[in-house]
């Protein structure tokens, strides 16, 4: 039985029985579901999966049987922490393409789109649905949805080789397809539709061998797929203009799910102005930018195709524009040592990078990479544990409050390294090891608010912190409970100066960055009591930001606004010019 066409009829006695029992339950423990389970057993000898407890109480609330109770959902859902961080997260992988890059450490599976392993869970995911925008977007959201977790707040995150060297008629229409799954979704299933029409083909048909006995490139195999039976790359159907794409978007201005925030990624040298404003057309928010190193000997030994120059500037570009920042960064590269990585991660913090959020990615040895030839011949050798543990606690606990260290260590199946560290909980061993030294990271990730719920009789507290870019002062205005927890924060930026601008409507003015409360995932306009999202935080975040813009000289502030989060600006009484939202700061 699929667990998408679970059909819960002929089990809604049982199901009531789990959910009035888990509902009645003071004391809540990690194994109390599956004790429950166990006492109302599916067919008299299966055990109901989360899953199915879920779709059976929507159909228990639906028909008046059971009232709607928060706290049933929360025990009875798969997997709660996704949407913790007060966003349900969509993650979608471009389809293979031609590559500009020619990093030695790169995998090179050309079934994926460059740098990605068919292993990778979020590939396959991917692979299963073809690399369709739509099919993906919605197969996610089924999946979050049919777990009992909210999707009306969506972060999309969209990977896979470089973006900005798609062509920009796919790059539109691979967004627009994504905003169609969201604004379709609960709404219209266009799924069959859509498979109907797929055309992606097979990259790995291709051999690596060629007739020589010459190992084929990953660009030339993608490429021989263009050739070979007249299909093509990207089809004909693939292909939007920016018009479309504005229409998908006013849909999900309003829509029942709607893109909260758009991340897009890419490489430093592939933005300028123009590229930047062009990104910023899609809707995009955030940029994930891979720095992996901002020594340009350990850049050149890599063959990254740029230096930590091209880096900076970039970034300044994407600070400018009003973009969060989301840096990968790899220690033990070729050429690297131990001493030179930590050197270069206090770089990071220096004025011209400082990111808002960081991977921090230890190099991995992969089969059939350049790597994995020097280290066939000895001239690269992967860290030891001990080294890599102390690279990644100096690191962890040298980390600034105001950035999220996102992830430690890449999903790559151990199956899939050749050589190195296999440990996927490296992050928690670094932890354990700061604790029992008295350390901590004090990042955003570790000290955002979970699980717990705040109320509005709890003291919290408005904090200021202030760090100095090439370009601006940056605040990041957080809001503390007593014991340091992360409730929300907003990051503002003010330009040194802002007289001309490559965006027209940022001319002098302030920039936010990024709002954000944490906490569960609450429906759009839900009040429910104590939950962070809906103290009015974020509100009082804007009226803060916009008093210290106008202390620094500023009449006007604006905000890279996600699709999905123009209404809410709008009761804010900010106004859509172009690309921003802004209003006149208060007198």
């Amino acid at each position: 039985m699929s667990k998408y066409k679970f059909d819960p009829q002929p089990y809604l006695k049982e199901i009531q029985s789990i959910c009035e029992l888990v509902e009645s339950k003071d004391k809540w423990r990690h194994n109390s579901l599956q004790r429950i389970l166990t006492k109302y057993p599916r067919d008299g000898k299966a055990i109901f999966s989360r899953d199915q407890l879920v779709i059976g109480y929507r159909q228990l609330i639906s028909a008046g049987v059971m009232a709607e109770n928060k706290l049933v959902m929360d025990r009875i859902r798969m997997k709660p922490t996704r949407t913790l961080s007060g966003l349900a997260t969509v993650t979608v992988l471009t389809k293979p393409f031609p590559c500009p890059g020619k990093c030695i450490f790169c995998p090179n599976d050309v079934r994926m789109p460059k740098s990605y392993l068919a292993s990778e869970p979020g590939a396959q995911r991917a692979e299963r649905n073809s690399f369709d925008p739509y099919l993906q977007t919605y197969n996610r959201l089924l999946a979050l949805h049919n777990t009992g977790h909210n999707v009306e707040k969506v972060e999309l995150i969209i990977l896979g080789g470089t973006w900005s060297f798609y062509p920009r008629s796919y790059q539109i229409w691979f967004v627009k397809r994504c905003f169609d799954a969201l604004n379709d979704f609960l709404k219209v299933d266009n799924r069959e539709l859509v498979k109907a029409q797929n055309s992606f083909v097979e990259a790995d048909r291709i051999p690596r061998i060629d007739e020589k006995g010459r190992a084929r490139s990953y660009n030339e195999i993608v490429h021989a797929v263009s050739r070979g039976d007249s299909a093509k790359l990207l089809s004909e159907g693939e292909s939007a203009d920016i018009r479309e794409l504005s229409k998908a978007h006013k849909i999900n201005e309003t829509a029942i799910c709607r893109c909260v925030g758009l991340v897009i990624e890419t490489r430093p040298d592939f933005l300028d102005e123009e590229e930047v404003t062009f990104t910023r057309s899609l809707g995009a928010t955030k940029i994930q930018i891979g720095i992996q190193s901002l020594n340009d000997k350990v850049l050149g030994l890599n063959k990254r195709g740029h230096n930590a120059e091209s880096t900076k500037k970039a970034i300044s570009l994407l600070r400018r524009a009003g973009f969060k920042i989301h840096a990968h960064w790899m220690p033990n590269l070729y050429g690297a040592t131990p001493k030179i990585d930590i050197e270069d991660f206090k770089k990071l913090w220096e004025s011209d990078v400082a990111p808002d959020e960081l991977k921090l990615y230890p190099t991995s040895i992969i089969a059939n990479t350049e790597l994995f030839n020097l280290y066939k011949q000895g001239s690269y050798k992967p860290y030891t544990q001990d080294e890599l543990l102390h690279i990644l606690k100096e690191t962890m606990a040298m980390t600034p409050r105001y950035c999220r260290l996102t992830r430690v260590i890449r999903d790559i199946p151990s199956t899939d390294i050749v050589a190195g560290n296999k440990k996927t909980n490296f992050r928690q061993i670094a932890e354990r090891v700061l604790e029992e030294e008295g350390r901590a990271c004090k990042c955003i990730r570790c000290r955002e608010v979970k699980s717990g719920m705040i109320y509005p009789e709890n003291e919290l507290s408005f904090k200021e912190l202030k760090y100095m870019t090439t370009d601006t002062e940056e605040v990041f205005l957080s809001v503390n409970t007593l014991d340091d927890k992360l409730v929300g924060f907003l990051r503002l930026s003010l330009p040194k100066q802002n007289k001309s601008h490559f965006i027209p409507e940022l001319i002098d003015s302030a920039i936010i960055r990024e709002v954000h409360v944490y906490g569960k995932v609450t429906g759009i306009g839900d009040s429910s009591a104590g939950s962070p999202q809906h103290l009015g935080l974020g509100r009082r975040l804007l009226e803060k930001a916009e008093i210290i813009a106008k202390e620094n000289g500023y009449e006007k502030i604006s905000v890279i606004s996600a699709i999905g989060t123009r209404e809410y600006y709008k009761k804010n009484g900010y106004t859509l010019v172009d690309l921003y939202m802004s209003k006149l700061c208060k007198s």
